[in-house]
């Protein structure tokens, strides 16, 4: 018997379902007001690679991130109202964070990502598949932008991303469920 998907086969507002997530200890909590200085440690984490080669002060560089974190939220707070502003725990402790809307067409990640302890774990791979699995089931594509130069690229290519738009700096990645 095959199951036709459903448009609105997911709310909008649902935290997704993660079991093989769940299974690797991690849960998915919505993002509160104190979860800030978390937020902006992780985002300072995921961008100590391209400051490390600057010959800048470490007052500048942590003058840069403070100000682009800013930027960056505000930006995603702007354009994505809809979203899902989630924490991901391990144990109850923040070990990143998932921005995720869904549209009638796609599934966006806005932004995924995880303090350095906890990367090369598998995580990622989990989280990811769930969203995957969520997505299938709705019949709806999953995108991504992700920079040309993110490690994680090799993950996305893995799990059956492809380039859908070159956005110069970054490339949209987007995946599709397979046909039913």
């Amino acid at each position: 018997m095959q199951i036709q998907a459903s448009q609105d086969a997911v709310p909008g507002d649902a935290i997704p379902e993660c079991p093989r997530a769940a299974a690797l200890g991690l849960r998915l909590r919505p993002m509160t007001p104190e979860d800030m200085g978390f937020l902006h440690e992780l985002y300072a984490s995921t961008r100590e690679w391209e400051l490390a080669p600057l010959p800048w002060s470490s007052e500048q560089k942590a003058a840069f991130v403070d100000m682009q974190f800013r930027v960056q939220h505000s930006h995603y707070m702007k354009h994505y109202p809809d979203a899902l502003w989630l924490i991901i725990e391990l144990e109850g402790e923040a070990a990143g964070r998932l921005y995720l809307e869904r549209w009638p067409a796609e599934h966006r990640i806005i932004d995924i990502s995880l303090m350095p302890a906890m990367r090369n774990r598998g995580f990622g791979s989990a989280l990811l598949g769930d969203l995957l699995d969520e997505a299938a089931a709705c019949a709806r594509a999953v995108g991504i932008h992700v920079e040309k130069t993110n490690p994680a690229l090799r993950l996305y290519r893995r799990l059956g991303f492809e380039i859908a738009e070159d956005k110069g700096v970054y490339d949209l990645l987007k995946w599709r469920p397979p046909a039913q």
